[in-house]
């Protein structure tokens, strides 16, 4: 393994790195625009300069393969010339749209400009005009005046999602990004091209002018998307969730999400969420009774399945979804057996596609943590399929059903079915993060923390476990299915 030395550091790496490759590992900055670690070198910004000893010109450092004993300097004073001229090119025909732009506050151009510019352009010539607001599909839109032809996005289509919608068209200073005709970029991807995108010409329509970047905060936390458990950074302030974009994990992601996983923190924000208890109360005609504290109705729902065990153990149905965490499976779980609940059921949405991959991250099972729930249900001895849910439900077994509802509800698409299917059992308790018109009919609505609000273990279909954590409390009122369950055992007197 050759050894380098980059500004008096020195590392040994794997032969085939490049030396910017070497100073990511030693956290040694190398400007560059055209490089990304996850696609193919390209060697087109000419940012990436450094002075190699005993090498006469300045080098590439993205295209440069380490050699034993090479000694590197990223700044010394004829780098970062090289880097003003190179950027001062790359600024000839850049409109000054950061006022306005959504990349303003993240951008690489401000950034090196602020580094190793500073200076005042010399060109005389009139700048080039290209369009603006170009929409490239459904999800992204392209300012042709702000594209410095890095070509991240045409690799991206080519060599990720292989879906070649993009390409460099015309010459010289008149070239631009675009699609090919009647080829929108509308692959399940196509937003990660806005993730890598340097500067601002590409843009996100779901972000677009919703938030300055300065006023977010971000915290890590995982997709709850599917069960590839992608890792993401979810960026919020306190007026809610407004973007995610994909974390760099090698072992899960890489360093890509798929578009329908960016849709996801919608459902977490207020506008979507259950805020408060809901009890449809008998005695007033079945009218519905809201701001009941939480824990006031955990303690009368304890009572009532305590009471409906004593006449019939098997009257209880127990319905979970895959949307929550190891410990709160759990907890739940073994609140309940103690409480002589028997039976338990695992709802699986989109049974007919529920094992199809599409061979690079989306997966049919659109849940973050089938292989928890099926691993909890093991340890207690219990569990049963939706149509043996179905089939009770049907037969009128069942006098009262408590259901862990789906937190991202968009991702069943036939919730309105088996809502129907739940609503034969006497009394329904539905726990349920976000809000929906087709549970008012049950006896109780639980609001339930949504993912971002809590912590806990997801484990991926690889059997790969991953934290989440609590990043910031939406609604006040919310419980997590793990403090309902301390609940339930304390009011039914179950002994810890």
């Amino acid at each position: 393994m050759p050894k380098i030395t980059i500004n008096g550091q020195t590392i040994e790496v794997a032969a085939g790195t490049s030396v910017i490759q070497a100073a990511v590992k030693l956290n040694i900055p190398i400007a560059h625009y055209c490089w990304h670690e996850g696609l193919s070198v390209a060697g087109a910004c000419r940012m990436c300069m450094v002075e190699i000893e005993k090498v006469p010109k300045l080098q590439i450092a993205c295209n440069t393969p380490v050699t034993d004993g090479m000694i590197v300097h990223t700044d010394t004073e004829k780098v970062k010339d090289a880097v003003k001229w190179a950027l001062d090119f790359h600024l000839i025909n850049h409109p000054l749209d950061c006022p306005i732009c959504d990349q303003a506050g993240e951008c690489k151009l401000q950034d090196y400009y602020m580094n190793y510019g500073l200076y005042t352009p010399e060109m005389g010539e009139r700048k080039v005009k290209k369009a603006k607001a170009v929409s490239l599909g459904d999800r992204v839109v392209l300012d042709q005046e702000r594209c410095i032809l890095c070509s991240r996005c045409v690799r991206f289509t080519a060599e990720v999602s292989k879906t070649n919608e993009l390409g460099i068209f015309n010459r010289g200073d008149r070239s631009v990004i675009g699609t090919f005709e009647n080829r929108p970029l509308n692959n399940k991807y196509s937003v990660n091209t806005v993730d890598i995108c340097p500067v601002g010409a590409l843009t996100s329509k779901d972000f677009r002018f919703k938030q300055r970047v300065w006023f977010l905060k971000d915290f890590d936390t995982l997709c709850n998307g599917c069960s590839a458990g992608c890792n993401v950074v979810v960026s919020y302030n306190q007026n809610g969730v407004f973007r995610s974009r994909p974390r760099v994990n090698h072992d899960v992601n890489g360093y890509w999400m798929c578009d329908e996983g960016r849709e996801f923190y919608r459902y977490t924000n207020k506008e979507f969420r259950l805020e408060q208890v809901v009890e449809r109360n008998s005695e007033l005609g079945g009218a519905a009774v809201r701001g009941k504290p939480v824990a006031l109705a955990v303690q009368e729902i304890a009572g009532q399945l305590k009471n409906h065990v004593a006449q019939n153990p098997d009257g209880v149905a127990i319905v979970l979804t895959a949307q929550y965490t190891v410990e709160e499976y759990d907890a739940l779980i073994g609140a309940l057996t103690q409480m002589k609940i028997k039976n338990f059921f695992h709802w699986k949405n989109n049974e007919e596609t529920f094992d199809e991959f599409d061979g690079l991250l989306l997966r049919g099972d659109k849940n973050p943590n089938t292989a928890g729930l099926v691993k909890v249900l093991k340890k207690y001895g219990v569990g049963g399929s939706w149509k043996d849910f179905e089939a009770g439900a049907k037969a009128k077994k069942f006098k009262a059903a408590l259901v862990a509802g789906p937190e991202n509800q968009s991702v069943y698409p036939d919730l309105a079915k088996r809502v129907e299917a739940v609503s034969q059992c006497g009394e329904v308790i539905w726990l349920t993060s976000c809000k929906n018109d087709l549970f008012n009919g049950f006896k109780w609505q639980v609001p339930m923390k949504s993912f971002i609000e809590k912590e806990g273990t997801f484990v991926n279909h690889k059997g790969m476990e991953q934290k989440i954590k609590a990043g910031l409390k939406i609604i006040p009122n919310a419980v997590s299915l793990k403090e309902f369950a301390v609940g339930i055992k304390e009011s039914a007197g179950v002994a810890p």
